[in-house]
């Protein structure tokens, strides 16, 4: 009983409008006195979270993405990508889909690959006479891509929550990643060529190798950033402390892309958001703290385990909580209020937890495209200057997409544990 209380005041706080930090942090309060708890407790959980070193790649790794976003960076992948592939079939939308996977792996945050290329992406493919609702909902999805090809911001908050290896996570995401770009891209080529869409002609040589060196710079910086962690040579804080200098020289001296303005609203932007994600990481441990001093991951690590013992229904039961979860919380509060609950009785059933990581990744992309509050969908509204209606309708195949995904994941567990573990 206690456990649907303190969800009902969770969901009735969320619905009637209080922002995500103060009814997490609020409510975990009010737990911790109503149950005699020192309220003492929840500064020393804040303090105790905040000073965090993995924490510092978050605000960095936003300011790499948003200086890379107001650089013009989006729009020289799209054209380099475009020079190559544009001529398949489907030919643009492969070269979408790709464009995301290459920013994804620059810039770590999905809200900034599906600004950055649906700005280029959206006209240059309806013009060509691709259907709204179809570049909307590829857009929308190709932005998720941003959160489980590495770097991944909540791939850094799960490996903060559970104290595993941000690196091994971030090397578990390279497989689904590029199997859900594959998936993406396919499927695009597919439709495409089933409903006669629009095929760009074949670029020269010479565009090719213009638009290639044009995008040269920025493919260094994901190649130094991606390879940098993955062979151990700095950390991921460093990779984004080193990314962001590269993208601020990249952009400023190299391309010359970048305004003093431009640097000004990319660092105020960063600002802002690494302000919104700290607070919500203050009020998940509050909450957490409280929610584990009831008993309540126990109780209902216990309770899923006795109610569940196939590790299949387990995995269907923790995919239908997430995608519930996922209508009325975005993706950072996901991570932190459901890992606690959940990992102990993934764990109690031999799930591998960096397996776990990468699955609830791809759920949580799930719940950037599901409404009512699917971020990306948002964004692709706002770029498209589109009905929420047409940009969720457009993104529903590419759903059916991700929960495909999941299924291989489960079947294929390799496909996330091969590289960390056994390359």
């Amino acid at each position: 009983m206690t456990v649907f209380l303190i969800l009902f005041a969770l969901f009735a706080l969320l619905l009637v409008g209080v922002p995500v930090a103060f009814a997490l942090g609020g409510l975990g309060l009010s737990m911790l006195i109503l149950g005699g708890f020192s309220p003492l407790m929840a500064p020393q959980a804040i303090l105790s979270t905040l000073d965090g070193f993995i924490l510092l790649a978050v605000p960095l790794f936003l300011l790499m993405s948003n200086v890379l976003l107001k650089g013009g960076v989006g729009r020289d992948l799209y054209a380099a990508v475009q020079a190559w592939v544009g001529h398949w079939p489907g030919g643009l939308a492969v070269a979408t889909v790709i464009s995301c996977g290459l920013f994804a792996a620059i810039s770590g945050s999905s809200v900034a690959t599906a600004a950055t290329i649906g700005t280029v992406a959206i006209p240059e493919m309806i013009s060509r006479g691709y259907e709204r609702r179809f570049v909307y909902g590829l857009l929308a999805a190709g932005g998720t891509l941003g959160i489980l090809i590495p770097p991944s911001i909540p791939m850094i908050i799960y490996g903060f929550v559970t104290e595993e290896s941000v690196i091994a996570l971030f090397l578990a995401g390279v497989g689904p990643g590029l199997a859900l770009l594959v998936l993406f891209a396919g499927y695009s080529m597919i439709y495409a060529s089933m409903k006669g869409m629009g095929r760009s002609e074949k670029a020269t040589g010479a565009e090719r190798r213009r638009a290639t060196l044009r995008a040269l710079p920025s493919i260094v910086l994901a190649t130094v950033v991606v390879a940098g962690i993955y062979s151990g040579a700095f950390t991921p804080t460093e990779a984004a402390a080193i990314g962001f200098a590269f993208a601020v020289v990249i952009t400023a001296l190299v391309l010359r892309t970048l305004t003093w303005k431009a640097f000004w609203e990319a660092a105020v932007d960063s600002m802002a958001t690494t302000v919104a994600i700290l607070l919500i990481i203050a009020g998940a441990k509050v909450f957490g703290k409280a929610i584990t001093l009831y008993r309540i991951p126990q109780e209902i690590s216990a309770f899923i385990s006795d109610a569940v013992s196939s590790p299949v229904m387990f995995v269907l039961l923790v995919a239908g909580i997430l995608v519930v979860m996922g209508l009325v919380l975005e993706a950072l509060s996901m991570v932190l209020i459901m890992t606690p609950v959940l990992l102990p009785a993934a764990m109690g059933l031999g799930f591998d937890p960096i397996w776990f990581g990468v699955f609830m990744v791809v759920m949580v992309e799930a719940a950037l495209i599901t409404p009512p509050v699917g971020l990306n969908l948002y964004v692709i509204q706002a770029v498209a200057r589109a009905t929420l209606g047409d940009v969720a309708r457009g993104a529903i195949p590419f759903l059916l997409l991700m929960f495909f995904c999941v299924v291989l994941l489960y079947l294929v567990p390799d496909l996330a544990l091969y590289i960390p573990f056994k390359l």
